[in-house]
């Protein structure tokens, strides 16, 4: 399943717990999860694939976290 991630919604958004999320939903290393995230707080939509047997578990990750996606495939 494909995500856009759209832009987070948090007061105070906490960079490293959203890094960490991405790291763990989807198949990127720790490095590039916090490049991703960097983009996102900017205000640009980030792309990411994430395994169909985390799909659940990371959309209910990604709102605990305020961000908005949206579901591309």
């Amino acid at each position: 399943m494909k995500l856009n991630l759209l832009s987070c919604d948090a007061q105070r958004p906490d960079k490293r717990a959203i890094a960490q999320c991405i790291t763990e939903i989807s198949n990127v290393g720790s490095s590039l999860a916090h490049e991703l995230t960097d983009i996102l707080l900017e205000g640009d939509a980030v792309d990411i694939e994430v395994e169909d047997k985390n799909s659940g578990s990371a959309l209910r990750a990604l709102r605990k976290l305020n961000v908005d996606y949206e579901i591309i495939e």
